[in-house]
């Protein structure tokens, strides 16, 4: 598999120093599914009484490792859970083989880490269509188990990594009368970014005591305004899995508290961001803002048909402050639009109005906000109350390199 050369020139200039949550555990090891030299497969261990909350791809060729987890998720039990990621191969499109890899791998990890086989979750990730070398994976999980570490959570970023250039975190905590409430989270993710759930693979962890119920709704209602709203290159994985694990260690009850929900939310954002700023071959990060339309619905439609336009993405990567092609992009979106109330910025520069250049449009002024690295465009549609946000990146000469030899 073709790797990246050199780190995201977007990239933060170290991981995090992320806090211990009790009631996890993380190990990591190099089991060779694809990769030589490097650890590709990551445990987490969770305390007993874990609730776990998720959302994954709505793909029609979802992966094997995602339908599992689907079935499994909303169980709520006292014991123990793990998770169990693999990077290399995404066991998807593998038809009755990947069922079986999945179930050996599952009932191997828990007996390994002594819990219920509900209660193990998995994800892989990689070259789709390939048989899943599950062997290599199950001949390490005792290893894995006995050797966890809660400290180890930037070592689990790393092995999760296809052809990300860098390890993602991100941490929040939640001052309370009881205690702080603490909460982690890591994620890959590169290529094949498109939203339509979560769009990669991110588990986040917190200590907080929370109800499952209460947590899945938490998950569903901010994916939909953070993961769901970044994309790459338009495409949709087959494997995109976001788990979310309260281990309730703390014994600090959150249920109802607006505090601890704005910190979920906000790791959850710091997470997309992360992956739009480790986009394949990205140098721009771009923020596309539209008010003004009929509702929020077409709002994000119309965000998306700007940031998935590769003529807006190229523009973007040329630093050319091209206005025509976010008209352009609009006017295909499908959304109720009226091209005489349009509006765009590009950074604080009034670019066009009332669907026409504006008067004093500075086309200098534009094109020096173009040569910076965090870029906005801003659209106002002007027909209504809708409003929308989304992230991606430019498009460059790098993303065809990565891919057009993603499997040699």
């Amino acid at each position: 598999m073709a790797a990246k050369t050199g780190v995201s020139p977007l990239a933060p200039k170290e991981f995090p120093d992320l806090p211990v949550v009790e009631g996890v555990s993380f190990a990591t090891v190099a089991a060779g599914v694809r990769y030589q030299g490097r650890d590709d497969v990551m445990l987490a261990k969770l305390a007993p009484g874990t609730r776990i909350a998720g959302v994954f791809t709505t793909s029609a060729t979802r992966a094997a490792p995602v339908l599992d987890c689907q079935d499994k998720l909303g169980l709520v039990s006292a014991d123990g859970a793990a998770i169990l990621v693999n990077s290399g191969n995404a066991n998807a499109f593998t038809g009755r083989n990947g069922l079986d890899a999945v179930a050996t791998i599952a009932s191997a990890t828990a007996a390994a880490c002594a819990v219920p086989e509900t209660r193990v979750f998995t994800s892989s990730t990689g070259v789709i269509g390939e048989p899943l070398p599950f062997d290599r994976i199950t001949s390490h999980l005792q290893t894995l188990s006995d050797t966890a570490d809660a400290k180890a959570i930037k070592s689990a970023a790393m092995a999760i990594m296809t052809t990300d250039t860098f390890p993602k975190g991100a941490c929040a905590t939640v001052d309370t009368s009881a205690g702080e409430v603490r909460i982690v989270g890591i994620a890959k993710g590169s290529g094949m970014i498109a939203p339509d759930m979560a769009t990669m693979l991110v588990y986040i962890f917190t200590d907080a005591v929370i109800e499952q119920d209460e947590l899945q709704s938490l998950v569903a209602t901010h994916n939909a305004e953070t993961f769901n709203c970044i994309t790459v290159d338009s495409d949709t994985s087959t494997s995109d899995t976001l788990l979310v694990a309260a281990t309730g260690a703390s014994g600090i009850d959150v249920s109802g508290r607006s505090d601890f929900s704005d910190a979920l939310r906000a790791v959850m954002l710091e997470l997309a961001h992360l992956v739009v700023r480790d986009g394949e071959g990205a140098t721009k990060f771009l923020e596309i803002a539209v008010n003004g339309a009929a509702d929020d619905e077409d709002a994000k439609t119309h965000a998306l048909s700007i940031a998935n336009s590769p003529l807006v993405k190229t523009a973007i990567a040329g630093e050319d402050p091209n206005w025509g092609r976010v008209v352009m992009a609009v006017g295909k979106s499908g959304a109720a639009a009226d091209r005489d109330r349009l509006s765009i910025q590009f950074g604080d520069v009034l670019v066009a109005e009332n669907g026409w250049v504006s008067p004093g449009y500075d086309e200098a002024a534009a094109a020096a906000h173009m040569k910076g690295e965090n870029l906005r465009i801003a659209v106002g549609i002007g027909i209504g109350p809708g409003q929308a946000t989304v992230w991606t990146c430019d498009l460059t000469h790098g993303y065809i390199d990565i891919n057009a030899d993603y499997r040699s």
